[in-house]
Parts: structure tokens; C-alpha cells; sequence
């Protein structure tokens, strides 16, 4: 499948919560979009990997995603290892991407640096012809994606460029509440984290907000990015 945008998180959700907005709007231009989930999130303090399992295929439906895959890496302990950058490696010359989006550069979660850092490294490895990778008894082709770009998540990273999401505000929030067991229910039982508040809740409409706010349009979201970015001419920019 060659597709337009292959999005990496080092847990199910973290693409929703860094990027879900830009994702929604992307598909409804008509472009492919996979998500791979590094983890199954297995540590995390409220529900289970197999109810992580479900929850990502709903929000998966949620955004209109083409596929979504998790490589079954170890939640907590990432490491860019040789065994983990070649799990990524086949996932990119399967999919084929322009661009990738992956985890924020520096975060609260030790995972998503060690994420970002493993799929950057995997993108490179991904170009070279001399590693060769298998996928069902074929030989994959070399791939190299034009473009890898970090979305922000818990930390206030300060964004090289912003997507205008206005009009996908609601459809980011609701694909990141179909992880029902991880984020705000005032009827939960189980132990409260610093996802599962009411303030985390409401930070996914103000910080969308104020990044809108400083871009000049309703809602937005950052990324960072890896090399300096080229525009043909001023055409798409919001002035």
C-alpha cells in the first residue's frame, strides 16, 4: 500500500492526543493515512492492553484511518535498538510514506523521546539498499520518507509550523476519548493520573486554542521538524 502519511506513537493514543486534529483533516482531503502504535501501552495505570487494543481501533474508525498496526514493543523500556529500528524499518518500505509524524523530541514520558528518536533513526536505515527486509516472503523496496515531523504532547515544545485544525477540533477530541479508560470519567473508580483530569481534558481545546490564537486562526497544532522547510510560494499560507 502506498500511502500519504505514516503516523508513529510510542503508545496507542498518542497520535490522537499530538496529532488527531491534522490526521482527521488529512483524510478528509482524501489522503492514506496508517497509524503504528510502537507499544500496546500495557503499563498504563487505568484498563488493560486488550482494552487499549479495542479503544485504538475505535478511534482508528473515529479518524478514518486506512490501517492501523502496533509492532508489540516493550511499554516503559524502549530502546533504539537494532531488533526495534528493523520493525519500523519494514513498516515504512510496506506503507511507503511521504511524510511520517512521530512522537514529540523531549516529554514528561520517557517513551516518547526514545520513540522519536528510534522511528527517526529508522527512516534513515529504511533509504539504505544494503539492509534488506522481508515482508510475507517478498523482498521489500528501499524507502526514504521526504519529510518527518514531531508532533507536540505533554511538554510546551515551541512549534516550527502549525496545521489549522479548526474545523476538526471535535473530531480529534472524540477519537481521543474513545479511549474511555484513560482519560477524564467522573465515575471512574480506578486510580486518578495527570491524564485522567479534567484539566488534561479541557488542555486539548486550549492549547489548541492558543497555538490557534498565535497563528490567527480558531485551533491548531505544532510540530517540530527535522530539516528546514521549502515552500514554493505563499499559496496555503494564512495570513
Amino acid at each position: 500500500m502506498k500511502i500519504d502519511i505514516l503516523a508513529f506513537g510510542a503508545h496507542p493514543d498518542d497520535v490522537e492526543l499530538g496529532c488527531g486534529g491534522t490526521i482527521a483533516k488529512m483524510v478528509s482531503e482524501g489522503k492514506k493515512v496508517v497509524v503504528v502504535d510502537l507499544t500496546r501501552g500495557e503499563l498504563g495505570t487505568r484498563g488493560t492492553d486488550e482494552t487499549r487494543k479495542a479503544e485504538a481501533a475505535d478511534a482508528a474508525k473515529i479518524l478514518g484511518l486506512s490501517a492501523r498496526e502496533n509492532l508489540g514493543m516493550k511499554d516503559g523500556f524502549l530502546v533504539n535498538s537494532e531488533e526495534y529500528q528493523m520493525r519500523i524499518v519494514k513498516m515504512v518500505r510496506k506503507y511507503r510514506p511521504e511524510i511520517v509524524l512521530a512522537n514529540a523530541i523531549d516529554d514528561r514520558h520517557p517513551d516518547h523521546a526514545k520513540g522519536a528518536k528510534l522511528v527517526s533513526d529508522a527512516c534513515f536505515l529504511s533509504g539504505l539498499r544494503k539492509i534488506e527486509t522481508v515482508d510475507e516472503g517478498e523482498i521489500q523496496e528501499v524507502w526514504r520518507p521526504k519529510h518527518i515531523f514531531h508532533y507536540i504532547q505533554w511538554k510546551d515544545i515551541k512549534p516550527e509550523f502549525v496545521i489549522d485544525i479548526s474545523e476538526f477540533l471535535d473530531k480529534k477530541i472524540e477519537s481521543c476519548m474513545a479511549y474511555k479508560t484513560q482519560f477524564y470519567d467522573p465515575t471512574s473508580k480506578e486510580p486518578e493520573t495527570p491524564i485522567t483530569t479534567k484539566d488534561f481534558y479541557e488542555s486539548l481545546t486550549y492549547r489548541a486554542q492558543d497555538l490557534g490564537r498565535l497563528s490567527g486562526v480558531a485551533y491548531a497544532e505544532g510540530f517540530t521538524s527535522e530539516k528546514l522547510i521549502s515552500l514554493k510560494n505563499f499559496d496555503g499560507i494564512v495570513w
